[in-house]
């Protein structure tokens, strides 16, 4: 209290000295306009992240690849599906004939028909089975003199199944074809989930830095506010005759530097707001682009509930992406390894033919015909001799007309009712076997599914040990961003409390103009920590529920 005087006098005589430096006129903070910002409007985190989750073009990508598996397995499922078939024709054929034993008169031999055969194929989702059953019928007519029956009408039921007994009994190409599109699906899935974490947790990063950048501003914008109300004391006191002219300049140095953390800040806040926005809007015609994101952070002091190692390392082992299409891969190999030991298999197989026919038509009346009559002369002669040596004649030869059976005269009815009753049945029964010599292609090919295995499960490996250093370094991030926020509400608490005690000091007299700014900036650089010490510690929240697969339950975010 002694320098009191002193210091009081040596002020005044600064204040009166001509060579003291003139008072620059006082800054007043103005903050221009944002490029392209209209209105504003209040956002908050579940909103940023529906947004981004809507209309993220990735994210639909993944959709589309699983619609598409979904459809792959379907189609892959459609080689069991029935296949109907129909063989229809109709012919008409004229063969010239320069034989009497074609029976064709005037040398031509006429033969229509009309043909029908409905067929129904397909496979057996078991055992690697496969069918064919059809159904024959048609009308044929002909001019031939040794025909009978005409038109005649003859049917038929065939039934061809073939079942391996070696190669392709257990697996083959059709089935490994379809357990692979389901483990696809399942691998899309996965794909589709790890997508949504990813840019969920991108999401939730861009909004704390949006929300940093927001609050960053008001801070520098409230040092500034500061340094122009100690200014402005300065001035008064200036004109008292209690500060020299230069203490006024040191308050306008420190208006002018942190003016220029307002612009870098008001900078910030447009580059995170646009990471925001570019993330959740649709397009570029979107009319939120025109408008300053004010971000809701109501929940700003509320700490994320971090898990104990051994939980977040049982949850990540147990729910991440990665790991899950790793383990996809390695079943899709052990599938087609499966495949390839089946293909370097001999091929035997057994197959079986069944079937029933039926025959009926219109009987043709008794005529000659060329050929029974050049056996005529030849008959007598052989009857005349009989006769002579007291034999028995010779019978007449039929080769042509007479009587048929009554089994086979009638229309198309009756040829039905003739194969419905399997009068006339067929059985074939065997097997077909092909042994490869060799077959390196085949064994080349196991030896290669064998060795893509291998390299799969050292990937696995690899992934387990990069999930395990990504969850411990995220807890530790998390952990130590828990301690920063304590000790950056402590650092800003007291910078609070020595500013003010710095300001008391000046007013009485025993401080200065610069300690007083000093404390100032160390106020403004530890409110500017604290916020930064909040955001990071909630981006750290948000990358451990990423490291641990919690981000989905967490949020309650619904995949299906």
């Amino acid at each position: 209290m002694r320098m009191l005087p002193a210091l009081l006098l040596t002020t005044a005589l600064a204040a009166q000295d001509p060579q003291s430096p003139q008072l620059p006129p006082a800054r007043t903070l103005e903050i221009p306009a944002r490029i392209g910002i209209l209105t504003s409007t209040p956002i908050s985190l579940n909103y940023v992240i529906q947004r981004v989750l809507a209309n993220d073009k990735d994210l639909e990508v993944s959709r589309i690849a699983r619609e598409e598996a979904v459809y792959n397995v379907r189609g892959a499922q459609g080689y069991f599906d029935p296949r109907v078939g129909l063989n229809a024709h109709r012919s008409h054929v004229t063969t010239p004939v320069a034989s009497v034993l074609g029976g064709a008169p005037n040398g031509k031999l006429v033969q229509d028909e009309w043909l029908a055969d409905p067929q129904l194929s397909g496979a057996f989702p078991a055992l690697g089975g496969a069918y064919k059953l059809d159904f024959s019928s048609s009308r044929q007519t002909t001019n031939s003199q040794f025909a009978t029956l005409s038109p005649q009408f003859p049917t038929s039921v065939n039934l061809n199944l073939t079942q391996p007994l070696w190669r392709g009994l257990h697996y083959d190409d059709n089935r490994h074809r379809l357990q692979v599109a389901r483990k696809n699906t399942e691998l899309t899935e996965a794909q589709f989930r790890q997508r949504v974490i990813e840019i969920t947790t991108q999401a939730i990063q861009s909004y704390w830095e949006l929300d940093y950048a927001y609050r960053n501003l008001q801070v520098q914008v409230e040092a500034v506010r500061l340094a122009e109300q100690q200014d402005a004391s300065n001035r008064r006191q200036v004109a008292q005759a209690l500060l020299a002219p230069i203490d006024v300049i040191q308050t306008q140095t420190q208006i002018a530097t942190f003016e220029q953390n307002v612009f870098a800040a008001q900078q910030l806040l447009s580059t995170a707001e646009n990471a925001v926005k570019i993330l959740m809007l649709p397009d570029r015609n979107d009319l939120m682009w025109s408008a300053a994101l004010v971000p809701d952070s109501h929940t700003q002091d509320a700490r994320p509930a971090l898990p104990t190692l051994d939980e977040a390392m049982k949850h990540a082992f147990e729910g991440r992406p990665e790991l899950a299409q790793s383990m996809l891969s390695i079943q899709i190999n052990q599938f087609d390894a499966k495949l390839s030991r089946e293909q370097a298999k001999p091929q035997i197989d057994a197959i079986a033919t069944l079937s029933a026919t039926g025959l009926a038509g219109t009987q043709l009346s008794s005529q000659s015909n060329s050929f029974a009559s050049a056996f005529g002369p030849l008959v007598d002669r052989l009857s005349t001799l009989s006769a002579l040596a007291g034999l028995p004649s010779v019978p007449q030869i039929n080769l042509g007309g007479g009587q048929i059976p009554p089994i086979f005269v009638g229309g198309y009815g009756q040829s039905l009712s003739a194969l419905g009753a399997g009068n006339f049945p067929s059985a074939t029964i065997g097997v077909q076997i092909s042994l490869p010599v060799r077959n390196r292609t085949a064994l080349a090919q196991v030896a290669i599914s064998s060795a893509e295995g291998r390299r799969l499960k050292a990937l696995q490996q690899q992934l387990e040990m990069a999930v395990q250093q990504d969850v411990r370094n995220a807890l530790q991030i998390a952990s130590s961003a828990q301690a920063q926020l304590d000790a950056a509400v402590d650092a800003r608490r007291y910078a609070e409390q020595q500013y003010a005690s710095e300001q008391r000091q000046f007013l009485a007299g025993t401080s200065t103009v610069f300690l007083v700014l000093q404390r100032q900036t160390s106020l403004i650089g530890a409110r500017t920590g604290e916020i930064r010490a909040r955001a990071n510690l909630s981006e750290a929240g948000a990358n451990v529920d990423r490291a641990a697969a919690r981000t989905i339950e967490v949020l309650g975010i619904s995949v299906q």
